[in-house]
């Protein structure tokens, strides 16, 4: 029997999986808040690991996929580094094959492109109910859709998994974040190491900064899809455990006032970068849940592992999981069984993913001295003998 497979959420993970989907020749549909393709043009770029490069290669038509060549940029070229609130190096990795750089605006619109029958924008998702013919859906606008398998990729409020697994929750980590984005042709004083290697600022305690340069991508235009042409830029993220944004209050000058002290390269990075390319957040995280029992109800992505961006693997963790949902879907088997096993891989590595995401931000943004002064010390020591930096780091970013 042909399955009829509805997504909730127009995001990377429910696009990729639907282009997958389509791709495969199953019947599907995502229904999608915004209304209209372009109504997402915001964001930094992504780093796309291996998990996330498979799962675009797989599940992209070949088009698309030489699209996504054609526009990724070198994330973080020179590597990697850690560094002191100085910007004294601390241990610096090299950049590994497979990886990738892309602005989210172009990644979205390369995941739309194609899917013109296939997203259904404006359509807000209130709740479902299972049928003798399958599962309804209800939309704020009164209508209704029919299916065989709902999958819920909306996010980290997703109405899906309110209703579905009403006790998995997600919770807010105490950590709040401040980034922004320095242009690089406006700053000609940056040093060299800064606009080719990202960086993780170890600062002495309790707080962490994030540096990572991106390359400007021109225009392209097929089939009416405007892709981005984002400037060449540093991106910076500042977080805290306790730090308090009041509405109003330059964000700028909060973070370049709690970093005095720090390089000057840095408070000026901050005091430079444009008003309106600045944002805050707080950070939250899933809750980890025991398995459930499966059936033609899924989720994937932030609305059943969403995770701290601590380490930059929340979306390569939503793409992988419309790879392995578009293996279980299109499986000769019972759907509910393929479901099942779907699920018991995800939970796997998504939670695995949320918990060591979780690690990662306490460690950024809650680290006492003493921890500080110790992870300094290990970092110098691996840095000055390479086999022990090649052990520490042997699996770096293919997580």
């Amino acid at each position: 029997m042909t399955r009829r497979v509805a997504v909730i959420g127009g995001g990377l993970g429910g696009l990729c999986l639907a282009q997958g989907l389509k791709k495969a020749g199953v019947p599907v549909a995502v229904y999608e808040r915004d209304r209209s393709r372009t109504d997402r043009l915001q964001g930094y770029r992504l780093h796309i690991n291996p998990h996330g490069a498979r799962a675009l290669h797989d599940c992209l038509p070949a088009e698309n996929w030489r699209t996504f060549l054609d526009t990724h940029g070198s994330s973080g070229g020179a590597g990697f580094s850690f560094a002191d609130e100085k910007l004294r190096n601390l241990l610096t990795i090299e950049p590994a094959e497979g990886h990738y750089s892309v602005s989210r605006i172009t990644l979205r619109q390369i995941l739309l492109d194609g899917l013109g029958d296939v997203v259904r924008f404006d359509r807000r998702f209130e709740r479902y109910e299972r049928t003798a013919n399958g599962i309804t859906l209800h939309f704020a606008d009164g209508t209704t859709e029919t299916c065989d398998v709902l999958v819920g990729a909306d996010g980290l409020n997703s109405r899906v998994r309110a209703q579905y697994l009403p006790h998995a929750e997600v919770v807010d980590t105490g950590v709040v974040a401040i980034a922004g984005k320095l242009f690089l042709d406006e700053a000609g004083w940056l040093p060299e190491d800064l606009k080719v290697r990202a960086h993780s600022i170890i600062a002495p305690k309790d707080c962490g900064m994030f540096l990572a340069p991106h390359d400007g991508q021109g225009v392209s235009e097929r089939d009416g899809a405007l892709f981005d042409n984002t400037r060449p830029y540093l991106m910076w993220a500042y977080a805290a455990a306790d730090l308090s944004v009041v509405d109003g209050v330059d964000q700028r000058a909060l973070v370049a006032d709690r970093i005095r002290g720090w390089h000057p390269h840095l408070a000026r990075i901050v005091r430079e970068s444009h008003v309106d390319a600045v944002s805050w957040w707080p950070i939250h995280t899933s809750v980890p849940v025991d398995p459930w029992p499966s059936s033609t109800v899924t989720l994937l992505g932030d609305a059943i592992h969403s995770m701290t961006p601590m380490r930059g693997i929340g979306a390569n963790t939503a793409l992988r999981d419309a790879r392995l949902l578009v293996h279980a879907l299109t499986e000769d088997c019972e759907v509910v069984h393929a479901i099942g096993r779907y699920e018991e891989r995800m939970r796997e590595y998504g939670f695995a993913a949320v918990r060591d995401s979780l690690r990662s931000a306490k460690q950024f943004a809650k680290g006492n001295a003493a921890a500080r002064t110790m992870f300094k010390a290990v970092l110098r020591f691996a840095e000055a003998v390479p086999p022990v930096k090649r052990k520490m780091f042997a699996g770096h970013g293919l997580d």
